[in-house]
């Protein structure tokens, strides 16, 4: 009864072949359980802007760029989203700074170019050249664009507002982190 307690004697060879297929086989357990940082599915997207992408008057961690992060993780969505927002920004600084302020991982960008231009004398033309020329780049690199244009701002209820009328609190910044969310889940599925 006591021989069949007993392991049998392997040849030494044998150990070696079976030390060997344990280790190959923890390590293919080890890389099925958790993903390699360079494989990791983290989808990269730029707020391109000025004021309200920066979040003017609340921490940058209350602009809508990091509400829009936290809705789309809380979707299961692992994103990261980069804020590349300049408080007074014109398009044609949006276009000069637009190479530096994405990356070969960008997916995505999300662009407003605000009213700066208007109260900077900028004409309408050359607003609309400057986001025709930014819009033509990004498509050529495969980056898909969300427009955030001021009608969507404006929308945004005034009750989230700050005392200037044009800029929000943070609860504002979520809402309309809020009414992005199905436009950027939209252009993420394609």
């Amino acid at each position: 009864m006591l021989k069949c307690l007993v392991r049998p004697q392997l040849s030494r060879e044998t150990e070696t072949v079976l030390a060997r297929l344990k280790l190959i086989f923890f390590i293919i357990l080890c890389l099925a359980v958790s993903p390699l940082p360079g494989n990791a599915q983290t989808v990269e997207i730029v707020a391109l802007g000025a004021s309200n992408t920066w979040g003017k008057g609340v921490s940058r961690d209350k602009a809508y760029p990091r509400h829009l992060q936290r809705m789309l993780r809380a979707r299961g969505v692992s994103a990261k989203v980069r804020n590349a927002g300049i408080n007074g920004n014109t398009t044609g600084q949006m276009l000069r700074r637009l190479k530096a302020s994405i990356s070969e991982r960008t997916r995505l960008v999300i662009l407003q170019p605000g009213g700066n231009d208007r109260r900077r004398g900028i004409s309408r033309a050359v607003r609309k050249n400057n986001i025709r020329r930014i819009k033509r780049y990004l498509r050529e690199r495969g980056i898909a664009v969300v427009m955030l244009r001021n009608r969507l701002i404006g929308s945004v209820a005034k009750r989230y507002r700050r005392p200037d009328g044009q800029h929000f609190r943070s609860d504002g910044y979520r809402a309309l982190a809020a009414r992005l969310l199905p436009r950027v889940l939209a252009k993420l599925r394609r």
